[in-house]
């Protein structure tokens, strides 16, 4: 496989320093206090249930690895975590999905010091909605087979559940935020997928550390538009060139 995970990780870090830039923070607002929001009231509406939700989760694992309760209580707590914030993240980037698209088009611009055809105000990103709406649908579609797979081998390898549903997250949020770039470029939802695939190793670099962030309170406020600025520098950097 080709690519460099570290450099994928660089990304976001990259992404992180931009959302601070003078030219980026009023695009950066929107999806953030949406996030913000978002994230907030879901994990209030679910903080309370989260310690029933882990012990479902141990009692799914098989009973033959009861003597590794020590283990199988954090193992629990990635799946967990990865299938609740990975949830979240829907929901989180289908509403905010036209603001996401904004600021993806702005970073471009301020990285390369070329104007973009797109949305230049957020009245016109909002026009854009129903649009967007049909990306993320797209999106939606496209992970819900995979699911179904990751499902069927996480019964089968019950103890690797928790491995098997992050990398699945992990390949989604690479999806998820490499798209709004492309999206501007009026690049087709296959285009993209084939262009990721090329680095799979720097993307999945990528989208492991974004998965890893959305599970830490706090950052995952942060991680909606550090993603989307991360994802603009890896498209502008790498993607670009490699894209028909």
């Amino acid at each position: 496989m080709k690519g460099n995970p570290a450099l994928g990780v660089n990304y976001l870090i990259r992404g992180l320093k931009l959302i601070s830039q003078p030219g980026l923070r009023t695009f950066v607002i929107l999806p953030l206090l949406l996030n913000s929001v978002i994230f907030g009231v879901l994990i209030y509406l679910t903080v309370g249930q989260f310690s029933d939700w882990i012990q479902m989760a141990v009692d799914w694992l098989p009973g033959w690895l009861d003597f590794l309760a020590w283990v199988m209580w954090p193992m629990a707590m990635i799946l967990l975590l990865t299938v609740i914030m990975y949830s979240f993240s829907i929901v989180a980037n289908l509403i905010a999905s036209p603001f996401n698209a904004l600021l993806a088009e702005k970073t471009e611009e301020l990285l390369t010091g070329e104007e973009i055809e797109g949305f230049e105000t957020i009245g016109q990103a909002l026009a854009s909605f129903p649009k967007s709406i049909a990306r993320e649908v797209h999106k939606l579609l496209y992970y819900l087979p995979l699911a179904l797979i990751a499902l069927v081998f996480s019964i089968i390898f019950s103890p690797a559940a928790p491995f098997i549903w992050f990398l699945l997250g992990a390949w989604m949020m690479v999806i998820q935020y490499c798209d709004y770039p492309m999206d501007n470029h009026q690049k087709s939802f296959a285009v993209m997928k084939n262009s990721i695939k090329q680095k799979r190793l720097t993307s999945l670099g990528f989208g492991s550390v974004v998965m890893a962030g959305t599970m830490i309170p706090v950052v995952n406020f942060f991680i909606m538009p550090a993603a989307i600025c991360g994802a603009t520098a890896y498209w502008v950097d790498e993607l670009k060139a490699q894209t028909p």
